[in-house]
């Protein structure tokens, strides 16, 4: 892989990862939006046939995903704490931007009548779970029976599914299941009870792994399989996960210090808004623009190079 390409696989990953800690936005989404999610997939499902091409594909986009986490979060907080609606409203205007290639995307792919279904149905998933009461706060501490351990092997399995399917926000996930703060908390107790917080980060990292890569195979075997009804599910997923975000912030972050709605809030958040849903289309323009002028063999080549991932058999 050339130099420039892994930067830019880096900053693609950079990205997916902000989205990653972010309740109510998609690591898959904003996949999907730089044309990485193929790519992403692909070496996933083939890491055992080509074990080494697939870690050169992946190992960028990680990179700049675990960057991403470790100098995002604090400064997501604060925006999150003092400016809860502007902030929100530049995510919702990020994902609405992401829409329009989305959808003429499918259209390319066909429509018939039972594709209504395949969008409804997983709109109305993002959007149900949002209104599932919360299932207590989780207890990670040094006391939790064993059964906890295991049981967070399978919260990390679904907080992972979540970052393969579009749409679908492991971090939200996370919150309605009451491990979201508690994952946070151990991280920040790593300074005063190192091998418990290791421990249970090591475990809940066990069970997102098993997830990641046993969901990608079942989303590259649905793309190849079932492909129109899956891009409309993906298409579903995705425009429901925009509501999502803003039921998610008004009925399940009590831990975020509301401020009062002003008219300046209001103001910012729909400049916001409107900033983020343009700059997200104006990238998937200028991406769809740009694989249009190249020839067929040397969007073949582009591929091959950053790829480097064999197809599944």
């Amino acid at each position: 892989m050339k130099f420039k390409n892994f930067l830019l696989d880096t900053a693609k990953g950079a990205a997916i990862g902000v989205a990653m800690i972010i309740p109510g936005v998609s690591g898959g989404t904003l996949a999907v939006l730089m044309n990485v999610y193929d790519k992403l997939i692909g070496a996933i499902s083939n890491i055992l046939k080509d074990f080494k091409n697939s870690v050169k594909t992946l190992l960028p986009i990680m990179l700049g995903a675990v960057l991403a986490v470790a100098a995002a979060y604090f400064p997501l907080k604060y925006a999150l704490r003092h400016a809860p609606f502007p902030t929100v409203m530049l995510f919702a205007g990020l994902m609405l931007g992401s829409c329009p290639k989305m959808v003429k995307d499918g259209i390319k792919n066909g429509f018939k009548a039972l594709d209504v279904i395949s969008i409804l149905l997983p709109l109305a998933l993002v959007i149900g779970v949002c209104f599932i009461p919360n299932l207590g706060s989780a207890d990670l501490s040094a006391e939790m029976p064993v059964y906890g351990y295991f049981l967070l092997i399978l919260i990390g399995a679904v907080a992972s599914c979540a970052l393969v399917v579009p749409g679908v926000s492991g971090s939200m996930l996370l919150l309605i299941f009451g491990y979201y703060n508690e994952i946070l908390e151990t991280v920040s107790l790593l300074k005063d009870d190192f091998g418990h917080a290791i421990l249970v980060l090591l475990i809940f990292a066990v069970g997102i792994v098993v997830g990641f890569f046993s969901i990608a195979k079942l989303m590259k075997y649905l793309l190849g399989k079932f492909p129109r009804a899956t891009n409309w599910a993906i298409i579903g997923f995705v425009v429901g996960s925009i509501p999502a975000i803003f039921i998610t912030y008004n009925n399940n972050f009590p831990e975020f210090e509301y401020t009062v709605l002003s008219a300046a809030h209001i103001a910012v958040g729909c400049v916001l808004c409107v900033l983020g849903l343009i700059g997200a289309y104006a990238l998937t323009a200028f991406v769809e623009g740009k694989n249009r002028k190249l020839p067929d063999a040397a969007i073949s080549e582009t591929a091959t190079e950053e790829n480097n991932t064999p197809e599944a058999e």
